[in-house]
């Protein structure tokens, strides 16, 4: 598995690991890495199947599996003690290490997760799954942005998406593979188990995300013992990019209020143009 590794390099630093959602590559965070490496080591990875990591995935690939994976390569780096901010897929990937791998995690960040697959979410995936397997990995590309960012935002970047659905189309981590990660994002619930996952989780959503409703983020935030919920108004899925700024800050924030762990719910409703 590719890890690259940024800002602080101390071996003692603060290690913040940031796991990315169903397209898997590191590049998703860039964004976030102006405001976080000075003040914390940062590794963002590709995926097992994705970008730079190579691999064929098995039968019946889990959410454990991809935790434990990633839970391998930070060892073999040296890295045992971390924090984990996820997107999506990546959220769930954080959720699953603070369960199997309780003395290795601080704290989680979960953007835009849930703790059980949503009917609308699965009917998006479903809509997606069809134009890849029907149409072709180019309809499937151009249709992912209708699901990650606000219209008005993708209007005015029109640019930028074409020359990365070019970008996602030459680098298409494979149907077998994405369908397995699917598969896997897909079969993860974490209703029973979500109480014993007693580190500190952030729960941020956006409220005008199309592909997990916002109500997915609070039943999160109120299944884990230990959370703080956060809720932007605007930012689509994809809120991390469309919305750096206020993002940052608000995970910036959290990670120092954190420094000792929260006990307790509390949400944040953040108005934004």
């Amino acid at each position: 598995m590719q890890l690259d590794i940024h800002g602080l390099t101390a071996d003692d630093a603060p290690t913040l690991v940031l796991s990315s959602g169903l397209g898997g590559v590191a590049g998703f965070w860039q964004p976030q890495l102006a405001a976080l490496t000075p003040h914390y080591r940062v590794v963002t990875y590709d995926q097992r199947g994705t970008g730079r990591s190579a691999g064929t995935l098995p039968e019946g690939y889990s959410m454990a599996m991809m935790a434990a994976e990633l839970a391998e390569a930070l060892a073999q780096r040296g890295i045992a003690r971390y924090d984990i901010i996820g997107h999506a897929l990546g959220g769930l990937v954080g959720l699953q290490l603070a369960q199997d791998f309780p003395a290795r995690v601080g704290r989680v960040a979960v953007i835009n997760g849930w703790l059980a697959l949503h009917a609308h979410t699965e009917r998006c995936f479903q809509v997606r799954q069809d134009l890849l397997l029907n149409v072709g990995v180019e309809a499937f590309v151009r249709a992912q942005p209708l699901f990650l960012y606000p219209a008005e935002w993708l209007a005015q970047n029109q640019m930028r998406i074409s020359a990365e659905d070019a970008q996602h189309v030459a680098h298409f981590q494979g149907m077998e593979t994405l369908l397995r990660r699917l598969h896997a994002l897909k079969c993860a619930d974490f209703r029973a188990s979500a109480a014993g996952i007693t580190q500190p989780v952030l729960v941020i959503c956006s409220q005008d995300d199309l592909l997990v409703p916002w109500s997915c983020s609070v039943a999160l935030a109120q299944a884990l013992p230990a959370s703080t919920l956060i809720e932007m108004a605007w930012g689509g899925h994809a809120m991390s990019v469309t919305d750096a700024d206020t993002f940052n800050r608000h995970l910036l924030d959290w990670l120092t209020a954190t420094a000792t762990p929260a006990s307790r719910v509390t949400q944040t409703t953040e108005k934004t143009a």
